[in-house]
């Protein structure tokens, strides 16, 4: 399993709509193959970062999701929110018997 943390920032004044386009769009990353659960945060102390935690099977799983016709209709309804580009990064958990 690997997670994918999406970091976003969002153009001032548009936090709740870029909430609820979330809402909207997120059943495309839920139909994804691979996919295993997702969440999105919004911060306290910054109300304009949201973070994004999919879970996946694998990074190519996410790739694959990348490259499906179901990305562009995920990002469609949240782009014009975005104040830049996500910055998006995958880890694994560390294990103790590692």
């Amino acid at each position: 399993m690997v997670l994918e943390i999406a970091d976003f920032a969002i153009r001032p004044g548009h936090e709740d709509a870029f909430a609820a386009a979330y809402r909207e769009a997120v059943v495309h990353i839920e139909r994804a193959p691979g996919f295993r659960s997702v969440r999105m945060t919004r911060g306290i102390e910054s109300p304009a970062r949201f973070v994004l935690l999919v879970e996946w099977d694998s990074v190519a799983d996410h790739q694959a999701f990348r490259d499906s016709e179901d990305f562009p209709r995920w990002r469609a309804p949240i782009t014009e929110h975005l104040d830049g580009t996500p910055h998006v990064e995958h880890v694994v958990d560390v294990r103790s018997d590692i």
